[in-house]
């Protein structure tokens, strides 16, 4: 294993020491328990977001805390769900008085920790709601879910929620947004290599020098299909079928975004792109908004992931919004 780390037992705590120092501007982090809140938390009269899950796909979440997006995050250990007692303290920390939403992906550590914290929080006073993100069409239940996996259409929920909630909306009005944006996108992705999480020292999965796999979670759980490598266009074809034949959109506007891993340089995630643009616009679709980069990753996975978000004027309103956190910024 090669890591620039020091103990595996120290990256979260280590990272996020880093994370403070380098961004005290935009964010403050608290430690045992661990969270990170906007460096302006609470804001009075403003629905309170709150995200997190385990470490290991970052930016995800805590580089989108900022004005515009996340009240806060909760990371837990490497690909390990965050337990109540942060989650609670992150909550209480962003409560300006007009309750906060929780924004879960849909893995099974995640749901339960956050249901209790809302629960703990609730006794104290708090309105909590919750939407769970369940993005990707690759498989149905997977080794950490029951149902779809929440994989990078997360981050599009995270920003357009956080929009909804900064120009002022109530909690109910940025739960629907929010759920609006769950209906409306799709995700898939695909490994050309397994990552090493940290603790355990070797690959997550043993996949040969000519193999991928098509449809992998963002912990290297299974996907569809062990398959020999293909070209670039042969690989993006498989995850935008699959994507528009769960999607069923019939034109209209929609957003791109393509997602690295965190191994595949940014050259071959903008050729993934190119083709999947030109491929939902032979679908009669129109792409108006991208995102493309690494936004939530698997440590040094090598792959990528396609998400289109179906748009209207709301959620494009929305999408366009002044946003300022440490991973993405833009209108500031």
């Amino acid at each position: 294993m090669k890591k620039l780390i020091n103990d595996p037992a120290d990256v979260v705590p280590e990272t996020l020491k880093g994370f403070a120092a380098a961004h005290a501007d935009l964010v403050t982090v608290h430690f045992d328990p661990d969270y990170v809140v906007r460096a302006d938390a609470p804001v009075r009269g403003k629905v309170g977001l709150v995200s997190g899950g385990g470490s290991g796909h970052e930016p995800l979440h805590a580089g989108f805390v900022g004005v515009g997006m996340l009240d806060a995050a909760v990371p837990g250990a490497v690909f390990t769900s965050p337990t109540p007692d942060p989650i609670l303290e992150a909550t209480k920390a962003v409560d300006g008085g007009a309750g906060v939403l929780h924004i879960v992906k849909n893995y099974t550590g995640d749901v339960l920790n956050f249901e209790t914290a809302a629960e703990l929080a609730e006794m104290e006073d708090i309105t909590v709601k919750a939407v769970v993100v369940n993005d990707d069409v690759a498989v149905e239940d997977s080794t950490w879910t029951a149902g779809r996996r929440g994989v990078a259409g997360t981050v599009l929920v995270e920003k357009i929620a956080g929009a909804a909630a900064e120009r002022g909306d109530d909690l109910d009005a940025v739960v629907a947004v929010a759920e609006k944006v769950i209906g409306q996108v799709r995700s898939m992705g695909v490994a050309l290599t397994a990552c090493t999480v940290p603790h355990a020292g070797k690959p997550s999965f043993d996949l040969g020098d000519d193999e991928i796999e098509m449809g992998v979670g963002i912990h290297g759980e299974p996907g569809r299909s062990r398959q020999p490598l293909v070209s670039a266009n042969e690989i993006t074809d498989q995850l935008v079928d699959a994507i528009l034949a769960d999607l069923k959109l019939e034109g209209g506007e929609v957003l791109l975004f393509v997602n690295g891993m965190g191994g595949t340089p940014e050259s071959e995630l903008y050729i993934v792109y190119g083709h999947a643009r030109a491929r939902l616009e032979a679908a009669g679709l129109t792409v108006s908004r991208s995102l493309v980069g690494n936004y939530i990753t698997s440590l040094e996975m090598q792959g990528c992931s396609v998400t289109v978000l179906k748009l209207d004027d709301e959620l494009t309103t929305l999408w366009d919004a002044p946003v300022h956190t440490v991973a993405l910024t833009r209108g500031v």
